[in-house]
């Protein structure tokens, strides 16, 4: 099959630009495809022993038909907290926190209403019981105010005990890990995740919190007519018909769904995910994107997504920049134990420390782990095939984990990752789809007046642990 076909205009879906190693054809077929049939824009990025083999992108950056180019970025929703996650395993590698340490140990106003023994792996593995925004918001435009979110934690009480549950916390735990982060460094989260990420590894395209001169870059959301969450509405009327209506579907569908080994919780979905007035808030919007928002405003590239990744399924390096020791990874990518119940996500999810499993059409990874999307994007790692694949749209909503346009790109990434020549074999060059690459972004020197402050904390952290 010859490249041409694969990008070309045409059945399969819309040109595509970019560059695509020939073992990993099959991808930019994938990614004709998934934006042939949802519309809109996409990018897709692979990296494979520590080599880019895919970059590429296509269709429409906007509902005007702009095209999506190179430095296109995406609103990805919940692949955000796969960085947020990065970032908290880097300072875990520094020694300036560990995953057994209490929260309230670094942020002592948590300390409160039954929290006082929440531990940082409690939150990274969705076990804190911390979830239920719509609890403690009055509405969805709070979650722009970093500080108001955060008093709203603080003085909110698990909604089961720690541990004991786990229960996705779909809005909430960009919060948490920001915050824990936050409080360990002194720093501002956004500024970490350029500090400690973007600039050490060259990224085009990796906000959360984007600055003004980033959002000309951002696609337009192409959202459904209907969009799924317009049952959240922002009335007290229209919230006890939503509960009422809930928990009466709960009760006639648990019988069936306990016949399956799964347990739906249809009330704490819409606490973890609905906050009132969830279906007016623009997450496109530039007011949204310039704020923090740690679990669902991330402004990615998906090369940069990928890059990350890469380092990870690499033992935590890439190209001599090195995120956080092995050591550090294996612990982070440990399979957590199943807790008895679920909520939210009635399915096993394979938690790690705050990534997740990876399902393909080629099956279930047993080594990968990631994150995924509501708007369809994901992005994530497999040390085994050192493996790193990245899908970000503007498109389509899916569910809260993702949808099938990642498992199938990924499921290509996959067989043709299985299909090339071993590592260090003769292969041939990259064929150019059309656009010329650029080079990456220079690295920028360490910020000295900051490595001395972390050194400092570090010595802090230790201390107390000691005691």
């Amino acid at each position: 099959m010859t490249l041409s076909k694969l990008v070309s205009p045409g059945p399969r879906g819309p040109e595509l630009d970019g560059y695509v190693h020939p073992a990993f054809g099959p991808v930019a077929e994938s990614l004709q495809r998934l934006l042939a049939s949802y519309g809109g824009g996409g990018a897709v990025a692979v990296y494979h022993h520590g080599e880019c083999v895919v970059d590429i992108w296509g269709g429409d950056k906007d509902k005007d038909g702009t095209p999506w180019r190179r430095d296109t970025m995406s609103p990805s929703f919940s692949t955000t907290k796969g960085v947020a996650t990065t970032l908290l395993h880097m300072l875990v590698d520094r020694g300036l926190l560990d995953y057994d340490d209490r929260v309230a140990d670094y942020w002592p106003e948590f300390a409160q209403a039954g929290k006082e023994d929440i531990t940082v792996r409690h939150v990274l593995s969705h076990q804190s019981g911390l979830y239920h925004i719509r609890q403690m918001i009055d509405h969805a435009d709070r979650m722009r105010d970093w500080d108001h979110v955060v008093r709203a934690i603080e003085q909110a009480r698990p909604i089961h005990t720690p541990g004991a549950r786990t229960g996705y916390h779909g809005l909430t735990y960009g919060f948490l890990v920001g915050e824990i982060i936050q409080r360990v460094t002194g720093e501002p989260f956004s500024k970490l995740v350029q500090w400690e990420i973007a600039e050490p590894l060259g990224l085009d395209g990796c906000y959360i919190g984007a600055p003004r001169q980033a959002m000309s870059r951002a696609a337009e959301l192409m959202w459904p007519r209907f969009p799924l969450l317009r049952f959240a509405e922002p009335t007290d009327r229209a919230a006890a018909r939503v509960s009422s209506l809930i928990s009466h579907a709960a009760g006639r569908l648990s019988p069936v769904t306990r016949l399956f080994g799964v347990q739906f919780d249809l009330e704490s979905l819409l606490d973890a995910l609905a906050p009132r007035g969830i279906s007016s808030f623009d997450f496109g919007s530039r007011e949204t994107l310039s704020k923090t928002i740690p679990s669902a405003n991330g402004l990615f590239t998906a090369r940069s997504l990928a890059r990350i990744y890469a380092a990870l399924a690499n033992g935590g390096e890439i190209d001599g920049v090195r995120l956080m020791s092995p050591s550090t990874l294996a612990r982070a990518t440990e399979l957590q134990v199943p807790t008895a119940g679920r909520s939210v996500i009635p399915i096993d999810m394979r938690w790690r420390l705050g990534w997740h499993g990876v399902a393909t059409t080629r099956g279930f990874l047993r080594r990968a782990y990631g994150h995924f999307g509501f708007g369809g994007s994901g992005a994530w790692a497999e040390p085994n095939r050192e493996l790193a694949v990245a899908l970000i749209v503007n498109s389509g909503m899916g569910t809260p984990f993702g949808d099938l346009r990642i498992v199938r790109v990924g499921g290509a990434a996959v067989a043709c990752a299985d299909r090339r020549s071993p590592r260090g074999s003769t292969e041939p060059t990259p064929v150019r789809v059309r656009a010329r690459r650029e080079a990456a972004m220079p690295r920028r020197a360490t910020i000295t007046s900051y490595e001395r402050a972390v050194n400092g904390r570090r010595k802090v952290a230790n201390a107390r642990r000691s005691r």
